[in-house]
């Protein structure tokens, strides 16, 4: 996929935009944000390409049709993975290439949140703690199923970064996508978990727990970790070991079908898309929660909230544990796949049109215009006017802008 292809449906996306954009908000309070706040490198360039993103700032291509005469500009997108716009390619590409893994069993959605007291350490060592988070709620969920007790074997885990809550808060957790069975060690039997249990929500906390505070103490001794006052972190942590750990065990999933569509709502979202967003003055921002209740916001705290979940830079927020790491895509996870087929088990059934699995090859080595089409079946090689295939490409100059921050609109 280009880097500077338009992004993803590029001519539906014209008809179905939202009235107020992320980027109309960036345009019209970063420079009053940035008198009372230092942005750091990451948070500065990731502003800028909202803010430009499907502008003349970035460059395009006009298509005019030689039919009717139509003429339609296209404007080039940032693809910054923040972006409100830019994830639908990059997310259909992803599901395309996982539902190549996916076993036909029962999945369980286990969710491990980050205590409260850890919040203000993680925002000034997010990389760590992040990798920490997701690396020690899967190491849980693995060793519970290697103990012989409980399953016996090897389970699969997808764990996805979440930063958020609904009205924006600060609240770092990891959903984790878990496979309702394990392989056993040696690979000749899958051992099924209940449909309705996988394991107990308090060892699950407690083990957590250990886990993740003992992965901290590691990361402080080898100087990993940036503290004001080391004693009052040990202090804290010596604390949190006396707290419980609440582990979130959600309805599980009913198959393959429930799981793919929680991929396609959950890998690649941000923080806030453009269809919450309601109303915007010169001094406040109003955005709507999932459950419809409006959060009126002023504008400098709005931007310092959506600022807040930005990921580092190179930082990989999915990741795939157990059976489905790529270590055992070809191995491991093939024979899952075997022992389940022949105990009977159905392959996945009909995925949502977002992700279906007659597509999934070809979304999955697709050019970007050949993505739009499968999920959303507008050809954009054609007129939208007339239909005819008589289109000419011609491209927009990039606009050069001046250096600095957009100027408030």
């Amino acid at each position: 996929m280009s880097g500077h292809g338009p992004c993803a449906g590029s001519r539906a996306a014209q008809s179905n935009r939202p009235s107020l954009e992320l980027a109309d908000i960036v345009r019209a309070h970063r420079t009053a944000y940035e008198q009372s706040h230092t942005l750091s490198l990451t948070e500065r360039a990731v502003l800028d390409a909202i803010a430009r993103c499907r502008t003349a700032a970035l460059g395009g291509h006009v298509d005019v049709c030689t039919e009717c005469g139509l003429v339609q500009p296209t404007y080039n997108s940032c693809h910054n993975r923040h972006c409100p716009k830019c994830p639908a390619v990059a997310q259909a590409k992803w599901i395309a290439a996982r539902l190549e893994r996916v076993l036909p069993t029962h999945y369980f959605h286990v969710v491990f949140t980050l205590p409260a007291e850890l919040r203000g350490i993680t925002k000034a060592n997010r990389s760590t703690v992040f990798r920490l988070l997701l690396r020690c709620a899967a190491a849980t969920l693995l060793q519970l199923g290697h103990d012989p007790k409980r399953l016996g074997g090897e389970l699969g885990v997808t764990a996805v970064l979440h930063t958020w809550t609904q009205q924006l808060h600060f609240h770092p957790h990891a959903h984790c996508i878990v496979t309702g069975g394990a392989l056993s060690p040696d690979g000749e039997r899958w051992i099924s978990a209940h449909p309705d249990y996988l394991f107990p929500v308090h060892v699950m906390g407690k083990l957590y727990r250990g886990k993740l505070l003992a992965a901290l103490r590691r990361a402080q001794r080898r100087g990993e970790l940036r503290l004001r006052d080391p004693d009052r972190f040990a202090s804290l942590l010596s604390r949190l070991y006396r707290k419980n750990w609440v582990v979130y065990c959600k309805r599980p999933f009913g198959g393959p079908q429930q799981v793919i569509s929680y991929l396609g709502q959950y890998t690649h979202r941000v923080a806030l898309s453009n269809h919450r967003l309601v109303a915007m003055d010169e001094h406040t921002v109003t955005f709507r929660t999932k459950s419809g209740q409006r959060v009126p916001l002023d504008a400098d705290t709005f931007l310092s909230r959506w600022l807040s979940h930005l990921v580092p830079k190179g930082f990989v927020k999915i990741r795939h544990y157990g059976l489905m790491s790529s270590s055992h895509a070809t191995t491991r996870l093939e024979t899952a796949r075997r022992r389940l087929e022949r105990a009977g088990a159905t392959a996945p059934a009909p995925a949502p049109a977002s992700a279906r699995p007659d597509h999934h090859a070809e979304i999955h080595s697709a050019t970007w215009r050949e993505v739009i089409r499968l999920l959303t079946g507008i050809d954009l090689g054609s007129c939208p006017a007339c239909g005819s295939r008589a289109l000419e490409r011609r491209p927009l100059p990039r606009l050069l802008e001046p250096r600095g921050p957009p100027k408030a609109a």
